[in-house]
């Protein structure tokens, strides 16, 4: 997918007669170009992505630094009305997405005896690479009472069903679930945060907001041109995540393919959700070795334990001490690989959370993990499972948000997300 520039309204005058050089080297992996892991925009604020596509944007696209993610019931509507509403998601986020107004008129223009149809906090801020991508829950194809409301029950794709609940879940329902999602993932948060802000208005009267969350410092790399970052538990995440520049990968886990069961999703991806709240303030009292047993990598560099830098693949038949493996049987890092799970991998696109204190002054905060897939039955839910049954971190970890939605392919210009659905 490749990168567009445009000038932002805040950097207008000093950049006037300014022609701003991006760089032109575009990384090619097994014979496919990846210009948007590659370039490099003069101004960050002028970096935008486009919009419409094969696939949506904010999947593969290199991981943003600020999330605000969206959860939303339908209300009591029509078909058409449903579709109204996707209509003027996708042309608002279109605009919004290449830095420019929610609505036809900008923040300050427009009849001047209404309200203006964009709420003007992003005037002056530029996309900052800004994305938006939407996705539809199990309850849109059919309630949990079995009612089909838009006509779409027998579209249900076979793996979008309620996630099971696993070994240690304690979800909350109030922030769990939706009919539809937004991820809006840009540089800048008062851009993401203005994103959902006005796609939420134009929901008024067709969607509620059920929850959202804000995010920073993303905890997956999604691109080899960016480093990893390390989560809240000062430990690097996401080593080896799925890359945009692996192709082969990314279409082998990722992109829905032709003939995988419903065919308005080829091009589309599944997206699971998971808040999971990190217990930070026994984690910082527990000292460095049984950090680091825990994770199964040396929190300095990010090697497994069996040696290497972070990227070396982790050696886990090593001996320890007493004969016992180096990395832990019940250490995060094994119990998620891939060969612990029949090869399963996603794409991650987590963000750190801190949702200010408790009632009993504990920082509330952890982990909003986001990962994408072709398929969740054969990825996120046979790790998760690994995961949920013995994993050493889940002495400090509780998983209290869930969800899974169906992110279907790219818009064409003229059309809308997710019109396969509906017209096909």
């Amino acid at each position: 997918m490749a990168r567009t520039f445009r000038i932002s309204r805040r950097r207008a005058l000093t950049l006037a007669g300014v022609t701003a050089a991006a760089g032109a080297g575009a990384g090619v992996a097994a014979g496919r170009a990846t210009p948007e892991a590659t370039a490099s925009p003069a101004d960050p604020d002028v970096l935008s992505y486009p919009f419409h596509g094969e696939h949506q944007a904010g999947i593969t696209t290199p991981a943003q630094d600020r999330l605000h993610f969206a959860a939303f019931d339908v209300d009591d509507i029509s078909r058409e009305e449903l579709i109204g509403l996707l209509k003027d998601w996708t042309a608002a986020a279109a605009r919004m997405s290449q830095g420019g107004s929610a609505g036809d008129f900008a923040p300050d223009a427009g009849p001047y005896e209404a309200p203006p149809e964009d709420t003007g906090e992003a005037m002056g801020l530029g996309p900052t690479g800004l994305t938006i991508t939407f996705g539809f829950g199990p309850t849109l194809f059919t309630t949990a009472d079995g009612t089909d409301r838009f006509g779409i029950a027998d579209r249900r794709p076979q793996v979008l069903t309620e996630l099971p609940t696993f070994a240690g879940d304690m979800l909350e329902e109030r922030i769990s679930g939706g009919d539809l999602c937004i991820q809006a993932c840009a540089d800048d948060p008062q851009v993401a945060v203005h994103a959902v802000r006005n796609l939420s208005r134009i929901a008024f009267g067709r969607a509620s907001l059920r929850y959202s969350q804000l995010g920073f410092g993303r905890t997956s790399s999604t691109s080899t041109a960016q480093v990893t970052p390390r989560n809240l538990f000062g430990f690097k995440d996401g080593t080896a995540n799925v890359k945009a520049e692996d192709p082969a990968a990314v279409d082998e886990h990722v992109w829905v393919a032709e003939g995988d069961d419903q065919a308005w999703m080829a091009g589309g991806s599944y997206l699971v959700s998971r808040k999971v709240r990190m217990n930070v303030e026994p984690w910082d009292r527990t000292r460095l070795s049984e950090q680091e047993r825990s994770i199964g990598r040396t929190k300095g560099t990010g090697a497994p334990l069996s040696g290497g830098d972070e990227f070396t693949a982790p050696d886990f038949a090593m001996p320890g001490s007493g004969g016992r493996p180096i990395i832990a049987e019940q250490s995060h890092v094994r119990l998620a690989h891939p060969d612990s799970n029949g090869g399963a991998r996603m794409l991650r696109r987590g963000y750190n959370y801190v949702d200010g204190n408790d009632d009993l002054g504990r920082l509330d905060a952890g982990l909003f993990f986001i990962c994408f897939q072709r398929d969740p039955e054969r990825s996120f839910i046979p790790v998760q499972t690994s995961l949920a049954g013995s994993d050493i971190l889940n002495e400090y970890i509780r998983h209290v948000g869930s969800g899974i939605f169906a992110v279907p392919g790219g818009a064409t210009e003229g059309s809308y997300v997710g019109a396969r659905l509906f017209e096909a």
